[in-house]
C-alpha cells in the first residue's frame, strides 16, 4: 500500500497521512511504532515532550526499511525556545533517536506570553543550515505569529501543524496557510476524547462508501488538503487509516461534514493565542 507524497514549499516531500506517535513509549510504544512502518507508513510525528524520540529511533533501525524512504520529525519545547537552547536540544532530540537527522523539526506551541518564538525560529534555520534537519515547521502557530517570523527572517514554514477535525475545522487558519504556501497539517484528526466516532452524520456517510466512520473523518482531511496524524496500536486500525485513496467523498458529504463544526470545538482549552507548553 502506498501512501502518496506532498511537496512543501522548500521541495522536500512529506506523505499524505503521517502517523502520530504520542503517548507510544518505550517497548510496547517501540514495538507500536515499528508495525506502523511494517504496514507501509512513511512518516512519523514525534516530540522533544513526548518523551519517545528513543522508541521512534529504535523502531527505525530494527525495521528494514531504509533512513532514506523514511520521513522522521521532532518538535521543540517550549521552555527551549532561546536560542542556544533550540540547538542543543534538536542535537539532543537526534542523539536520543540515533539519527544523523531530522526531515522535519517543529516549534511546538509559540508560547506567546514569552514571545521568544521568533528567536526559536531563527536557530531552527541555523539548524537546517548545519544539517541537522531538511525542513522546518511549526505547530500551533496563528497568522499573527507567522508574520512575525515573515517580518524578522523572511522565511515562512513548510507546515503549520494545528489540531483539526469535523467539529473544528479551522477554515479561516486552512485559508491563511494555503495562501502562504504552508501545508496545514492535522493532528487530532479523529477528535481526541470527543464523540467524533459515533456521530449520526459520519456513521451514516460511512454506511453509505462502505468504510469505517475513521476512514471517512481521514479522507474528509485529505480533501481538505491537510495532512492527518492518526495514531492507533492495532495493527487492523493501522492499516485502515492509511487505506484513504481508493474512494472519494462527495461534495454533499463534504457539506454536511461541515454542518458538524462548532464555535470553539478544541478538545482542550490550548487556545495558541494563550496556551503556553513547557
Amino acid at each position: 500500500m502506498t501512501i502518496p507524497d506532498i511537496t512543501l514549499s522548500d521541495d522536500t516531500t512529506i506523505p499524505a497521512v503521517t502517523f502520530g506517535t504520542y503517548k507510544l513509549n518505550g517497548r510496547a510504544g517501540a514495538e507500536t511504532i515499528l508495525s506502523a512502518l511494517e504496514v507501509g507508513y512513511d512518516a512519523l510525528d514525534s516530540a522533544f515532550n513526548y518523551e519517545n524520540e528513543g522508541a521512534v529511533g529504535h523502531a527505525v533501525h530494527k525495521s528494514d526499511r531504509p533512513r532514506s524512504a523514511l520521513r522522521l520529525a521532532s518538535k521543540l519545547p517550549g521552555r527551549h525556545h532561546a536560542y542556544d537552547e533550540t540547538l542543543a536540544t534538536i542535537e539532543e532530540s537526534l542523539y536520543r533517536a540515533q539519527l544523523d537527522y531530522y526531515d522535519l523539526y517543529y516549534i511546538h506551541w509559540p508560547n506567546p506570553k514569552e514571545g521568544r518564538y521568533a528567536e526559536a525560529w531563527k536557530a531552527l534555520i541555523e539548524a537546517r543550515s548545519r544539517g541537522y534537519v531538511r525542513s522546518i515547521a511549526v505547530c500551533n502557530f496563528l497568522p499573527e505569529h507567522l508574520e512575525r517570523l515573515k517580518k524578522e527572517t523572511g522565511i515562512l514554514p513548510t507546515i503549520n501543524q494545528i489540531e483539526l477535525h469535523p467539529y473544528f475545522p479551522q477554515d479561516a487558519m486552512r485559508k491563511w496557510n494555503r495562501e502562504h504556501n504552508i501545508i496545514t497539517q492535522s493532528w487530532s484528526p479523529l477528535g481526541r476524547a470527543n464523540d467524533l466516532l459515533t456521530n449520526p452524520v459520519l456513521e451514516k456517510i460511512a454506511k453509505r462508501t462502505g468504510r469505517s466512520v475513521g476512514q471517512v473523518i481521514l479522507r474528509w482531511h485529505h480533501q481538505l488538503e491537510c495532512v492527518p496524524i492518526p495514531k492507533s496500536s492495532s495493527r487492523d486500525r493501522q492499516i485502515e487509516n492509511m487505506s484513504i485513496f481508493d474512494f472519494s467523498l462527495t461534495d454533499e458529504d463534504m457539506a454536511r461534514i461541515a454542518t458538524l463544526a462548532r464555535p470553539d470545538g478544541r478538545t482542550k482549552n490550548q487556545d495558541p493565542a494563550v496556551y503556553e507548553e513547557f
